[in-house]
C-alpha cells in the first residue's frame, strides 16, 4: 500500500468529472487501499479519488470510531434522498476550514464493491452528509462551492495564501 497525495483546492483536476468503473481487477482494489490507508492517514473521514488525482468513480469511507467499518462505494448513484439537515463540513482538499452545509438527511445508495458486485445502503446522519459530499467530489464539487459567493473568495484566497506559505518552506 502506499500513500497517495491529496489535491488542494483550488487546484483544476479536482474539477474534473469522474468515470464510471468498468474494470474490476486487481488494479482497483489497489487504489480502494491506497486510498484508505490515505484517508486513515491524513486523518479523514472519506476521500474520492478525484482526491487523489484519479477520474474513477471510487470513494472510501469509515465514519466509526475505531476505523473498523470502512466503505467502498464504487459507481454511487443516490435513488433516495429525504430531509433536511445542516452539517459542518470539513474536507481533505480543504484543510483547515469548516463551515455548514445544507444535505439530504437521508439517502439510499446504490453502488458496487472492489468485486464489482452491486448493494444498496441507507444512511443517515454523518455518514448520509459524507456520501453526498464525497458523490460531489466525483462531479467535480466541492463542498466550499455550496457557500456564499463571500466565502467562496476567502477560501480561495486562504488556500493561494497557504500554498505560498508551503513554497516558500
Amino acid at each position: 500500500m502506499a500513500l497517495l497525495p491529496i489535491l488542494e483546492y483550488p487546484d483544476p483536476r479536482l474539477k474534473r468529472i469522474a468515470s464510471p468503473v468498468t474494470v474490476f481487477d486487481a488494479g482497483l482494489k489497489q487504489l480502494v487501499a491506497n486510498m484508505a490507508e490515505t484517508m486513515y492517514a491524513a486523518p479523514g473521514i472519506g476521500l474520492a479519488a478525484t482526491q487523489v488525482d484519479v477520474h474513477k468513480r471510487v470513494i472510501v469511507i469509515d465514519v466509526s470510531q475505531d476505523k473498523s467499518e470502512l466503505k467502498v462505494i464504487v459507481n454511487p448513484e443516490i435513488v433516495a434522498a429525504s430531509g433536511e439537515t445542516m452539517a459542518e463540513e470539513g474536507c481533505l482538499s480543504v484543510p483547515e476550514y469548516y463551515d455548514s452545509v445544507r444535505r439530504a438527511a437521508n439517502v439510499t445508495l446504490k453502488a458496487q464493491d472492489a468485486a464489482g458486485d452491486t448493494y444498496t445502503l441507507e444512511a443517515d446522519g454523518l455518514l448520509a452528509v459524507c456520501i453526498q459530499h464525497e458523490m460531489d467530489h466525483l462531479q467535480g464539487k466541492l463542498f466550499v462551492e455550496h457557500l456564499s459567493q463571500l466565502k467562496q473568495m476567502r477560501v480561495k484566497t486562504k488556500m493561494k495564501k497557504r500554498h505560498r506559505e508551503m513554497d516558500r518552506n
